[in-house]
């Protein structure tokens, strides 16, 4: 089967299409403004190596940083309504409480706090008020917001309240858009919280997104279904990702590191992809980035929920530099690099123009770097590996040596050798190894939650049917679904031997 995977950067659209023994071609179109208009070159243009025979893919996965864009650049976001289900313990941090004041201005709108939830040892903290649900959705639906995100405290152990919320607001406000945080996000109210307000503030654009994707692989004669990327190394169905947004968040490095697993044949490595805006460093484990388990801030907000364990630099290859203070990035000329840089004929000083003048690199007009002294360039060149040698440092978790992929369209300034790391492997296709990522994910489900009044095998077993119901709502082919990770750990402080299960499933896409 034919796939065509596309990853849409902050400079460059990416896209491969790939069979079963790799790749067999692949496509750079500068990123548009509108996203959407990068896609549809990619397309075109594979469909073009395919001879015309767009009937040929069999699905068609594409990854974006549209979704984080917007929040960290405060564009296209929607007023949400927030209801907090914690009362009497739960009022004296209000929802959006520690969000930077611009984003707590664009995305805030009204805010309920009600009776309910439950206590850590699921007893209920509260009677849910129903009443003061249905009073609050009475109110949003006279107003102009459709999205609202609902928050009940432990709801990761017990997701009643949330439920019946949700009952209450599709009823009273046809056409709502509701996100229940324990879809989402894990113990710790806050930032699970802030998780669900995101997710319900990007469903408006994540609509407009998908069904312009959507409109795309259509209008290129393909017809297959449609995946978005994850941030876990995985896809979801079009349909089904458009209702969490946030998934896709960091989806973009997690795809890098995907296809240099997939292209070196390696399953435990380090990971730099170096691209045109930053530098992104992880460790793969099993073929999968290592995960997060921590509070990660997007756009300024604490979050707590499945996101890979990254560390970004502001070193990518169109960075640019700023000679007399000695800087590089964070400002970067991103998809205006071939217009902009010095070796294309623009003003600015990039990363790209010093690593041709350092020799690293081939691109453009090397002529117009020749004025750069020596001691620029021993500086650049000092500086760019001290930056990634500290981060390959930061994010190693052993002390053993380990080979490190180079991958990104500024893998060039990854250096040959580095204290810790065994090898440093340039793996073929490594500009495109995002789109590659994108194209062989498979399809998850998982399962986070704690169970109690059941054995330890019931618990396991439950866990594993309710992520392989997941992965199958998600476009997996049900019998190709296999357990890839499963966790469980006794809660001791809680009755009915209680036990946190976390289970992964994944399997192949169902394409055509």
């Amino acid at each position: 089967m034919k796939r065509i995977g596309i990853d849409v950067g902050g400079t460059n659209t990416d896209a491969v299409l790939v069979e079963e023994n790799g790749v067999v071609a692949s496509v750079k179109t500068p990123t548009t403004r509108d996203v959407i208009g990068g896609v549809r070159e990619a397309l075109r243009l594979l469909v073009e190596r395919l001879g015309g025979n767009a009937g040929a893919v069999g699905a068609v996965m594409i990854g974006t940083t549209h979704f984080t864009n917007a929040v960290v650049q405060r564009r296209d976001l929607a007023q949400v309504a927030a209801i907090r289900i914690a009362l009497p313990s739960g009022r004296s941090l209000p929802p959006f409480v520690d969000w930077p004041p611009e984003l707590k201005e664009l995305v805030a709108g009204r805010i309920y706090m009600v009776r309910g939830g439950h206590e850590y040892d699921g007893r209920p903290l509260d009677v849910f008020d129903v009443s003061a649900v249905t009073a609050a959705a009475r109110e949003i639906r006279d107003t102009d917001i459709r999205t609202v995100a609902v928050t009940a405290a432990f709801s990761p152990l017990v997701s009643d309240c949330e439920a019946q919320a949700a009952e209450i607001l599709r009823t009273e406000i046809p056409g709502v858009h509701v996100t229940l945080s324990h879809d989402l996000g894990r113990i710790g109210l806050l930032e699970r919280e802030n998780a669900a307000l995101l997710n319900a503030a990007l469903i408006p654009l994540a609509d407009n997104t998908t069904r312009a994707f959507s409109d795309a692989v259509e209008g290129s004669g393909i017809e297959a279904p449609l995946f978005l990327t994850q941030n876990d190394g995985t896809v979801m169905r079009a349909d089904r990702a458009r209702a969490y947004p946030v998934y896709s968040f960091s989806s973009g490095p997690t795809n890098s590191m995907r296809g240099a697993a997939f292209l070196s044949e390696l399953d435990d490595a380090m990971v730099v992809d170096v691209g045109g805006t930053t530098t992104d460093i992880g460790h793969l484990k099993a073929g999968f980035p290592r995960e997060a388990n921590r509070t990660v801030e997007v756009g300024g907000v604490r979050t707590l929920f499945r996101m890979p364990d990254l560390l970004s630099l502001g070193l990518g290859g169109g960075s640019l530099v700023d000679e007399s203070r000695r800087m590089i990035g964070p400002r970067s000329v991103g998809h205006e690099l071939e217009t902009k840089a010095t070796v294309f004929g623009g003003s600015g000083l990039t990363v790209s123009d010093l690593a041709v003048a350092a020799g690293l690199v081939s691109m453009g007009d090397s002529s117009r770097v020749e004025h750069v002294d020596p001691v620029t360039l021993s500086w650049f060149v000092e500086r760019s590996r001290a930056m990634i040698e500290e981060g390959v440092d930061r994010m190693k978790a052993t002390g053993d040596p380990l080979p490190l992929l180079a991958v990104g369209g500024g893998a060039f300034l990854v250096p040959d050798q580095l204290p810790g790391i065994s090898e440093v492997i340039h793996v073929k296709h490594a500009p495109v190894a995002n789109a590659v990522g994108a194209a062989i994910a498979q399809v998850s489900g998982e399962v986070d939650q704690v169970f109690s009044g059941i054995s330890r095998a019931e618990a396991l077993a439950e866990a594993e049917a309710l992520a392989r119901s997941r992965a199958v709502e998600g476009g997996a082919d049900i019998e190709t679904i296999t357990a890839v990770e499963i966790e469980d750990l006794p809660l001791a402080y809680l009755p009915g031997e209680a036990r946190r299960v976390r289970v992964r499933v994944v399997g192949d896409a169902l394409a055509l």
